[in-house]
């Protein structure tokens, strides 16, 4: 197979640098998949890799679904031939600065007009930063479910049991989940230990409203991103990718419930 040589050919701007369109075709791939496994929106790859395309003045179409990312990018010296490219995406594990940087990133490359190699160094920079470190992201989930228990009606005593209820359920959510279990049951695990350690108020009667702090203890299980994403996707048009997110997080909340089903069972707790 032949390899075109496609020069950048923006309107009104002399052409400054070779781009095939196997290159610009992996580099998109590239940066959606990233974007995928973060966290956005189908309609958010979508901005972001065209802006990309639009550097370089290609064509591109882009197929966000919820496992991989198919992209098409045509080559405009040549309509008829196009080149196509498909990646699977890892587990989605929201990261909200590497959206952030991608966004900027995009912007950058369409308006100072950042060079290929330029993009791909930035590119990796962003993929080996650190993520959120654990002791940091355990006791910021445990606290704030402690202070939703308390917003939902539970004193200091049921918000303390709601942060230590959910800080060691989301400590058993990262060693599972560095076990390589299956994330589905990741949440079952996660729930059954949270509902398990947050259902000691109710057992010894403690505090105004123990029922809070079973209700909140299990609340940083919920899928709230992939719930707004399908929503968003379904707005913007990207039915097969709504649908898939919505029974992810649909099936993620009946393994949350399934969790707690069995925690409050063998605990015994019927008054609730």
């Amino acid at each position: 197979m032949t390899t075109e040589k496609t020069v950048s050919t923006a309107p009104g701007q002399m052409p400054d640098e070779i781009v095939t369109a196997e290159q610009l075709a992996d580099l998109a791939l590239e940066a959606g998949v990233l974007l995928l496994s973060a966290g956005a929106h189908s309609g958010r790859v979508f901005s972001n890799i065209k802006r990309f395309a639009d550097r370089w003045g290609f064509p591109i179409h882009v197929h966000p679904t919820f496992t991989g990312l198919i992209v098409t990018v045509r080559d405009h010296a040549d309509p008829e031939r196009t080149v196509t490219r498909y990646q699977d995406a890892p587990p989605p594990r929201v990261h909200l600065l590497t959206l952030t940087l991608f966004s900027r990133l995009s912007w950058r490359a369409l308006d100072q007009r950042l060079s290929f190699a330029q993009i791909k160094r930035e590119i990796e920079t962003i993929k080996a930063a650190p993520g959120y470190p654990p002791l940091a992201v355990i006791p910021a989930v445990g606290m704030a479910c402690g202070c939703l228990c308390m917003l939902f009606g539970g004193d200091i005593l049921n918000g303390l049991c709601a942060f230590f209820a959910a800080a060691i359920g989301q400590a058993v959510r990262i060693w599972m989940g560095r076990q390589d279990f299956n994330p589905m049951l990741v949440n079952v695990g996660s729930a059954f230990v949270a509902t398990l350690i947050a259902g000691i108020d109710t057992f010894w009667n403690i505090g105004s409203s123990p029922e809070a702090t079973l209700a909140t203890s299990v609340l940083f299980l919920i899928p709230g991103v992939p719930l707004l994403n399908s929503v968003i996707d379904l707005i913007e048009g990207y039915l097969s990718a709504s649908l898939a997110r919505g029974l992810f997080a649909a099936f993620t909340v009946l393994c949350i419930a399934a969790g707690m089903t069995v925690a409050i069972t063998l605990m015994g707790i019927d008054n609730l």
